[in-house]
């Protein structure tokens, strides 16, 4: 016969309950307001490759540089425009990519792929 579970815990003694993990994009969200910040960000996902994971992140630059809507607004592009564009299933095109990327004070660049060593 299986031995009885208690419904009660206790915590050990000297234990102190861990602390709550916090959010993290008001965190990110302040950290890409820093163009160098937000470039390498960028570069970082778009060497993943996953276009979702693109389009997420140059959203949430566009929030860190002063939201979608003001993204969209620099951009002359249309809000609405703007949100499907950065959405999961967006595929934008190369020069309203580009005018997102400059009304955020980025550029599109293109570099070599280092060789790696044999």
């Amino acid at each position: 016969m299986p031995k009885p579970i208690s419904k009660t815990t206790k915590r050990a003694p000297g234990k102190s309950r861990a602390a709550a993990s916090l959010p993290y994009e008001d965190w990110l969200i302040a950290q890409l307001k820093i163009p160098a910040e937000a470039a390498a960000y960028l570069e970082a996902v778009i060497e993943d490759g996953n276009q979702a994971a693109i389009l997420l992140a140059l959203r949430q630059v566009a929030q860190a540089q002063g939201g979608v809507a003001g993204v969209a607004r620099k951009a002359k592009l249309t809000r609405e425009a703007t949100y499907k564009m950065l959405s999961k299933s967006g595929n934008p095109e190369l020069r309203s990519l580009s005018a997102i990327l400059k009304a955020t004070g980025l550029r599109l660049s293109v570099k070599p792929i280092e060789k790696q060593a044999a």
